[in-house]
């Protein structure tokens, strides 16, 4: 892995202004984790990330890279598809959490939305936030009060089944039963999927809002690397189960091996005709 000195030098994530109050203690380390399914199969490879308490950052990849096994790793899902953390340690707030069930990561603040917008289709919109507050004590009329704020829809079709709602709305609802949940670390996986251009930006600028307004801190995994990289305060590149690529945001936007295979574009930022390049075959860099 080489991915340049200005990259490999990059500072911890930070966006500017001043730092939170216990921000250093809240944050979640990925520290040299492999992860096997069905005892024989490796999907993760050493993976290291950090994402400080406050901060958004971005974990890019194309599909198979291990994203989704790395955020299940956090959640404490992997046992559900028959996986296990082998090596490495996860730490959230100066806590071991690797090996822990999924229920007490949920209570220490850590929540994850998984790919697909899991809803409960035969349940209201309200009855689906009264779920998240299974894993809270007491305050939820305060906190699905807060989730209608930042996701009015939600607060206009609070009695209809979640089932019939649009897939932006049940994205919504999805990442409104986290916040109810108390979520302080956000996993989102794959938000956009599914969902128009004008709803990508609608809910990724909302998930902005909650970094800044709410101090919630998110570990994004997403394809679409322009949105992504638009909101993320860092991000990191994966590839093949290992982080092969990290920088503050506005750096990888400007890495060209980051703008031809994940945004599109070429060198001088027009987008890439590929249509012009079928057999086209330039090794990355950092490989």
């Amino acid at each position: 892995m080489s991915p340049g000195p200005d990259l490999l030098s990059a500072a911890a994530p930070r966006r500017d202004g001043p730092a939170r109050e216990g921000e250093g203690a809240q944050s979640l380390l990925v520290n040299n984790i492999e992860v096997v399914y069905h005892d024989v199969i490796q999907v993760l490879r050493g993976v290291s990330l950090t994402v400080p308490a406050g901060r958004i950052v971005a974990l890019l990849g194309t599909n198979g890279a291990g994203k989704t096994t790395t955020l299940r790793a956090i959640s404490g899902l992997l046992r559900s598809e028959d996986g296990e953390v082998r090596d490495g340690t996860i730490t959230y707030g100066g806590r071991r959490i690797d090996g822990l069930p999924p229920e007490e990561i949920v209570r220490a603040g850590i929540v994850q939305v998984l790919e697909g917008r899991r809803v409960f289709k035969h349940l209201t919109v309200e009855e689906n936030l009264r779920v998240g507050a299974v894993a809270a004590r007491g305050g939820y009329e305060e906190r699905r009060d807060l989730v209608y704020s930042y996701f009015p829809p939600l607060a206009r079709h609070a009695r209809r089944l979640a089932g019939y709602l649009s897939g932006g709305e049940q994205q919504m609802v999805a990442i409104g039963r986290a916040l109810v949940a108390r979520a302080r670390l956000l996993l989102l996986d794959e938000p956009s999927l599914g969902l128009s251009p004008l709803l990508v930006r609608e809910i990724f600028e909302i998930v902005r809002r909650l970094r800044d307004e709410q101090g919630l801190t998110v570990l994004l995994v997403e394809q679409n690397a322009r949105q992504a990289l638009a909101i993320a305060d860092y991000g990191y590149v994966m590839e093949h189960g290992r982080i092969v690529m990290e920088g503050p945001a506005g750096q990888l936007r400007d890495n060209p091996d980051v703008k031809e295979f994940y945004l599109g574009l070429t060198g001088s930022g027009r987008r890439r005709d590929y249509l012009a390049f079928k057999y086209y075959r330039r090794r990355k860099r950092w490989l």
